[in-house]
C-alpha cells in the first residue's frame, strides 16, 4: 500500500485525537456551560455518523479519490473557523459541520484500501492502518496538548489545517481512482438494507460499537481508577499509551501476519471477549501493577479486533458497494464514540462501578457474534 495513502489516515485522525485535551477547556473559555459544552465535545461524533452513511453513498457513486480530495478540503477550511469562534453556540456549530465534512474521509479511506489490497494480504494492509491510526491517537494528545501550553490553543488548529491542505495536494498529485462508478443516482435508504441484513457487515458493525464503548469508558474511567489509586493524569496517560504501543507493536511487526493465517470473525471474537475481561478485572482491581498490565492485554485485544472488523468489511462487499459498507460500519463506530462515555457515566453513578457497563456490553456482544458466525454466516471468514 501507498506510504502517502497511511500517511492521510494518520492526518485524518489525528484531527480527532490531537483535539482531545484542547476541546474542553476551548469551549469554557468561550463560555459555554458544562451541558453546552458536553455537547459540543459529543456533536462531533454525531454529525460524523451521518457524514459516514451519506459519504457511503457518494463514495460509490463519485469515486474513492473524488471523496478523499472533498473531505480533505472541506476540514481544511473548516478548521480555519474554529479560532474565530466567539461563543460556545459557534463552536458547536462548527464542530456540527465539522464531523459531517469528516464523515467523508474515513469511510472513502477505507474503501480504497480495500480496493487496492489483496485478498491474501487484506489483512496486513488493514494491520498497518491500524499502526497509522496508533501513531495519531499517541502523538495526537501529546502535540495538541504540548502546543496549547506553549502557545495559543488557536494555533492547534491552524497546524492541523495546514496538515489537511498538504494532505489534499498529495490525493491530487498521487493518489490514483481505484473505482470508477458507472451510474450515478440518488440517495436512497433501500441500497443500505442488503448492506445492514449482511452477517458480516453486521459481525463487524457491531465489533466497532462495542470498540468504542471500550475505548469511550476508557477515556471517562480510567482516569477515576487511576485517582482511588492516588496517582496523576500523568499515569492516565501512560496507560493509555501502553495500551497503543502493544497494539502498533502488533499491527507493524511480523506478529501481524496472523491476520491473514486465521479468521477474522474468530480473531474479532476473541478480542472483544479479552477486553470484556480487563474491563470486568478493572473494576475490581486497585493494584497499580495489575492495572498496568491489565492495559497491555487490552493493546493485545484491541489489536486483534481492529484490523479484523475492517478486513471482514472489505471482505464482504465489492467495489460497487464498499464505500457504503464502510459508512454503516464507521456510523456504528461514531455511535459507540458517542454512547460509552455517557453510559460509563451513569454506571459510575448508579452502581459506583464505571467498568461495569463496558464489560457487559462487550461479553455480550461477543457473545450475540458467536451466535450471528454459527448460524447464520455459511462460511467463517
Amino acid at each position: 500500500m501507498s506510504r502517502i495513502l497511511f500517511f492521510l489516515i494518520i492526518v485524518s485522525f489525528l484531527d480527532t485525537f490531537i483535539q482531545l485535551p484542547i476541546i474542553t477547556p476551548y469551549a469554557m473559555d468561550l463560555g459555554a456551560s458544562h451541558i453546552l459544552t458536553g455537547v459540543i465535545v459529543a456533536i462531533y461524533s454525531l454529525s460524523n455518523m451521518v457524514g459516514n452513511i451519506f459519504g457511503g453513498h457518494w463514495i460509490d457513486r463519485y469515486g474513492r479519490k473524488s471523496m478523499l480530495f472533498l473531505g480533505m478540503l472541506l476540514v481544511a477550511v473548516i478548521l480555519l473557523f474554529y479560532p474565530l469562534a466567539q461563543t460556545g453556540w459557534q463552536l458547536f456549530f462548527i464542530r456540527f459541520v465539522h464531523g459531517l465534512a469528516g464523515g467523508l474521509l474515513i469511510p472513502a479511506a477505507f474503501a480504497y484500501v480495500g480496493d487496492r489490497s489483496k485478498s491474501k494480504t487484506r489483512g496486513k494492509s488493514m494491520a498497518l492502518t491500524g499502526a497509522s491510526i496508533g501513531i495519531a491517537a499517541i502523538t495526537g494528545p501529546a502535540i495538541g496538548g504540548a502546543m496549547a501550553a506553549r502557545s495559543q490553543v488557536e494555533y492547534v488548529f491552524i497546524f492541523v489545517s495546514i496538515l489537511f491542505f498538504i494532505c489534499t495536494f498529495l490525493i491530487y498529485k498521487f493518489i490514483d481512482e481505484s473505482y470508477v462508478p458507472t451510474e450515478k443516482g440518488k440517495f436512497t435508504p433501500k441500497e443500505f438494507i442488503p448492506l445492514l441484513k449482511h452477517p458480516l457487515v453486521l459481525q463487524a458493525s457491531l465489533a466497532a460499537f462495542a470498540l468504542m464503548i471500550s475505548n469511550g469508558t476508557l477515556a471517562f474511567a480510567l482516569p477515576l481508577k487511576v485517582g482511588e489509586m492516588g496517582l496523576d493524569s500523568e499515569t492516565t496517560g501512560m496507560m493509555l499509551s501502553i495500551y497503543g504501543i502493544v497494539a502498533i507493536i502488533v499491527f507493524s511487526t511480523p506478529l501481524n501476519r496472523l491476520y491473514d493465517k486465521f479468521s477474522s470473525v474468530k480473531l474479532v471474537i476473541i478480542g472483544i471477549m479479552i477486553i470484556g475481561s480487563v474491563h470486568i478485572m478493572l473494576n475490581m482491581t486497585a493494584l497499580y501493577w495489575l492495572s498496568m498490565l491489565l492495559m497491555v492485554v487490552y493493546g493485545i485485544g484491541f489489536a486483534l479486533v481492529f484490523p479484523s472488523m475492517n478486513r471482514i468489511v472489505a471482505e464482504a462487499s465489492t467495489k460497487v458497494d464498499r464505500g457504503k459498507a464502510y459508512g454503516i460500519f464507521y456510523a456504528f463506530f461514531s455511535l459507540g464514540s458517542v454512547v460509552g462515555s455517557f453510559v460509563s457515566g451513569a454506571t459510575a453513578e448508579k452502581f459506583g462501578l464505571p467498568f461495569l457497563s463496558s464489560a457487559i456490553t462487550m461479553i455480550s456482544i461477543g457473545i450475540i457474534l458467536v451466535v450471528i458466525a454459527k448460524f447464520f454466516t455459511p462460511k467463517i471468514q
